[in-house]
C-alpha cells in the first residue's frame, strides 16, 4: 500500500479582478502562506483551492528571505 498524496492547494491574491500572487504547496504550507497574506494585505481577497491531481502547474518554494511581517504584532 503506497503512502497517500498529500492535497495540494493553489493560493492566490486578487487585486479586484486580477492575481497579484499564485502559489502553489502542500496543503499545511499553503494554508500558512494564505493566513500570511491576508494578514498583511487584509483589504484583499485570498483564496485558497484544492488543485486537482490531473494539474501539473508547478509548486513555487517560499522565498528565503523575509519578505513580510508574518509574526502578529
Amino acid at each position: 500500500m503506497s503512502d497517500p498524496v498529500p492535497q495540494r492547494r493553489r493560493v492566490r491574491v486578487w487585486f479586484g479582478d486580477h492575481v497579484v500572487a499564485d502559489y502553489r504547496a502542500e496543503a499545511e504550507l499553503a494554508e500558512r502562506y494564505a493566513a500570511a497574506m491576508s494578514r498583511r494585505f487584509a483589504g484583499l481577497r485570498v483564496t485558497s483551492d484544492p488543485i486537482p491531481d490531473t494539474d501539473s502547474g508547478p509548486d513555487r518554494a517560499l522565498p528565503g528571505e523575509r519578505l513580510w511581517e508574518v509574526a502578529p504584532k
